[in-house]
């Protein structure tokens, strides 16, 4: 008895004292830690089992079998730190190398000393199987990922054992087998160590797989041929279902809300919600055991889904996921998938999500029934090590020990997460009416401005607050003043990134372009309350001058009086217009709220050409549409118009070829381009090709818009050019924050004149510098600019780079207003 405790014992201990080597020597990150301390407590756990069941301890076989899994140990911690910093190349071949020679050692020992025996074979060929495994997955990412296929093969077998039984039996044994181990994991080490051509190294391993399948092939073909021998049923082993489904609790509570922060650190912090699991388990009564399990499965499953819903908004919109606001975005972002990537691709995506979240509603309670069955079955022995753990974690969790930075060793992580929702729909509750204050107070139009707009006196403010329609945009009189948002044009496309270059050298082009044509320009950023997405959130901060930072405060600002850009245009007398080429509905509520007085979308602009994926037209064919509609014809009264340019939506791709002007036409001259462009399927999840796209498609609108100013300069127009957001995180790299740039481009000396206190800069390129104001304060400032003597809102503290005040994302208390269909 004594023997067979011993042997795990000393192979768990030098498995510990190899990792402090390593860490001493050339060292070892928390990733390496962990899994070397995972996989000597998972071996020497089932080595020792097995031993007690067959009733004596290690031969001198099987000690050299134990030191060749300790080197496995090793070699598989260096392959986990690998993925966060380099390692120490000439250590994991040293490991894997001396794995692999020893193996030729522990069967002749077994044999000289006749103490062969089917666990000592069984355990010789684990080692084998972990070291190839390990192996496999230091190789594959510069290989390619099919390589996995070699580490996983054992496995696979094994678990499709479960499910046939004839499987399970065992073959004769064949020596080829052992030279088919030694050569595979030889493979995998000259590969790791890098000494080959890529190509060369690629065609030993693709010869190892083929040796690997001929042997496993070979060795199933018997099975199945002598399966008549070895009947059977389905039998998962219940240990590797319990084993299962305490890892799926386990993740599901350790795992981050967000995907830069899950890593296999991460994943290895002791949940502490998991030690409630535990203590129900424990001491409820029999009755209650199922309702406590089934419910706390329930809760998992919603925590499982709306920590993968946080991910996804972390990773598209830059913030997490707001509960009682953001479900509005799913229908929405079904949309762009369709508009995108083809409506069966966006289905497929869609039916993928409903099974997660069945799946999760399904097997998370079924989870947790069975780990507290197994807990509850066996109380006397579960006692001490509840005790140990939660004693420890909460030790820990007190002190403050982590893995590494953001990867505690014990933690309540889930349930802060938790906490915050709560605490987020608290402050949704309470923004409501702090926000119905904001909408209230105008310090141009007064209180509930709405289209009548408040009492004037000789065009100047009157008390109160108002701005009397005689003053009203005195200076911008007579001109079409052209609204034009960028979709995606975000600070990082001029600065710090893979793209800027291109954007910046277009800018700088498009600068000369304009003096050419007799306009100037003047620039800076903005700090929009929206990023990745949403940019109707930023359209309306733009023209009602409010912060409008989620669906709840844009729903509450459609159903007020609120005077917007447009409707302070139309006051004044000018034709107001909205050219939204993405939308495909009518949109009443937008017309009762901005007052324009037409619409023009992607169903009466007479375009009879092709879709580029999400965009319905080409950016050349908005604008020389609208010139025609608009601009050209005569007599008119000024125009205003807000146009969205969406050739820059995501998945930027295909894109438009360059016309002449005069060669648009019914926009038929884009037949064929999307054909000839890249698929948007073929880059997806390419995030080098994503930014290069993205940077591309920026060119493209910029380009066109410059073009048209030099094709029609036209001494009254006015354009303010601006992004309405920055793209995704992901093609952003989060350079630049929420702020976009803005230019505004005139002929007329005045109209710059009129912005000179801004200190805005010269041209179409902002520098680093540049002043930045948040979007909510350009309605006031630019109303004060060109209407009289009003004030404008101090934006001092928003200069050199400040940034505005980012109220948390309110919820929504009220019924949704639909939005035009442009939800990038």
């Amino acid at each position: 008895m004594r023997t067979v405790h011993h042997g795990p014992a000393a192979g768990f201990a030098c498995q510990v004292l190899l990792l402090a080597a390593l860490a001493a020597t050339i060292g070892l990150g928390s990733a390496g830690w962990v899994t070397g301390l995972v996989y000597a407590m998972a071996v020497w756990a089932v080595l020792a089992s097995a031993l007690m069941k067959r009733g004596f301890g290690f031969g001198p076989a099987d000690w050299v079998t134990a030191f060749r899994a300790v080197l496995a140990g090793g070699a598989a911690a260096l392959v986990a730190d690998s993925f966060y910093s380099p390692i120490a190349l000439p250590a994991l071949i040293a490991l894997s190398a001396g794995t692999i020679v020893l193996d030729a050692v522990d069967g002749k020992v077994a044999r000289s000393t006749r103490t062969t025996s089917a666990l000592g074979a069984r355990f010789d060929m684990e080692v084998d199987a972990f070291l190839i495994l390990a192996l496999s997955v230091y190789v594959a990412p510069g290989v390619g990922g099919w390589v996995l296929l070699i580490g996983a093969a054992r496995y696979l077998l094994v678990a499709a054992g479960w499910f046939l039984p004839w499987l399970r039996a065992s073959a004769p044994p064949r020596y080829w087998n052992k030279v088919v181990a030694a050569g595979v994991g030889i493979a995998l080490t000259i590969a790791a160590a890098g000494v080959l051509p890529s190509p060369l190294a690629a065609g030993m391993l693709l010869a190892a797989l083929a040796i690997l399948a001929e042997s496993f092939g070979r060795e199933a073909w018997w099975l199945w041929r002598h399966r008549r021998e070895h009947p059977g049923k389905v039998a998962v082993p219940p240990r590797v279902l319990t084993i299962t489904a305490a890892v799926a609790v386990w993740c599901v509570l350790s795992a981050p809300a967000n995907l830069a922060a899950t890593t296999p650190a991460a994943l290895a912090t002791i949940p502490l919600e998991g030690i409630v699991l535990l203590s129900g388990a424990l001491f409820l009564p029999a009755r209650l055991l199922r309702p406590f399990a089934v419910a706390g499965g329930l809760l998992l499953a919603g925590l499982l889904v709306m920590k993968a819903l946080n991910t996804g908004f972390e990773s598209t919109f830059g913030r997490g996921f707001d509960p009682a606001n953001d479900w509005y975005y799913l229908g929405p972002g079904a949309g762009v998938l369709g508009d995108s990537i083809g409506q069966a691709g966006a289905i497929a995506i869609v039916c993928l999500a409903v099974a997660f979240v069945a799946t999760s509603l399904f097997l998370m309670p079924r989870a947790t029934l069975r780990l507290v069955r197994a807990v509850a079955g066996n109380r006397r022995a579960w006692l001490r090590p509840w005790a140990v753990l939660g004693a420890a974690g909460l030790l820990v969790a007190a002190a403050g020990l982590a893995w590494a930075p953001g990867a505690p060793v014990a933690s309540g992580g889930s349930s802060g997460f938790v906490a915050s929702q709560v605490r987020q729909l608290q402050r949704d509750l309470a923004d409501r009416g702090a926000f119905a204050e904001e909408i209230s107070h105008d310090p141009f139009f007064g209180s509930g401005s709405g289209a009548a707009g408040p009492p004037t006196t000789g065009g100047m403010p009157v008390a109160g607050g108002g701005q009397a329609a005689g003053g009203l945009l005195s200076g911008l009189r007579g001109k079409d003043v052209l609204f034009v948002f960028v979709e995606s044009y975000g600070r990082s496309a001029v600065e710090g990134s893979s793209f800027s270059p291109g954007i910046k050298g277009v800018l700088t082009a498009g600068t000369a372009q304009l003096e050419a044509a007799g306009f100037a320009s003047r620039s800076a950023f903005l700090s929009s309350p929206t990023l990745g997405g949403a940019s109707w959130l930023a359209h309306s901060t733009l023209q009602s001058g409010v912060w409008v930072n989620s669906q709840q405060r844009y729903n509450q600002l459609l159903t007020s009086g609120r005077m917007t850009l447009s409707g302070a245009f139309h006051k004044a007398g000018w034709r107001t217009v909205f050219d939204i080429p993405s939308n495909n509905t009518d949109w009443p509520q937008g017309k009762a709220f901005y007052g324009f007085d037409a619409l023009y979308d992607s169903r009466n602009v007479g375009y009879a050409g092709p879709k580029f994926s999400y965009a319905t037209m080409p950016d050349e064919y908005v604008l020389s549409a609208f010139q025609q509609l608009e601009l050209s014809p005569a007599p008119r009264s000024p125009v205003m118009a807000e146009l969205d340019l969406v050739s820059s939506h995501t998945p930027w791709t295909p894109l438009p070829e360059p016309v002449p002007w005069g060669d648009v036409g019914d926009g038929s001259v884009f037949n064929g381009m999307p054909e000839r462009g890249t698929t948007p399927e073929s880059v997806a999840g390419d995030t080098v090709r994503a930014r290069a796209l993205y940077g591309e498609s920026i060119e493209y609108s910029l380009n066109t818009v410059f073009s048209f100013v030099a094709a029609h300069p036209d001494p009254d127009l006015v354009l303010v050019v601006l992004g309405d957001h920055q793209p995704a995180p992901e093609v952003s790299g989060g350079i630049g924050g929420h702020d976009v740039p803005v230019s505004i481009i005139s002929a007329d000396p005045a109209v710059l004149a009129g912005i000179s206190p801004w200190g805005w800069q010269d041209g179409m390129l902002p520098a680093p510098d540049a002043p930045v104001w948040p979007m909510s304060d350009f309605r006031d400032n630019f109303m004060a600019a060109y209407s009289g003597n009003a004030t404008s809102r101090d934006s001092a503290s928003f200069t050199e780079g400040g940034k505005p005040p980012m109220p948390a994302a309110p919820g929504d208390a009220g019924a949704q207003v639909p939005v035009p269909r442009d939800p990038g």
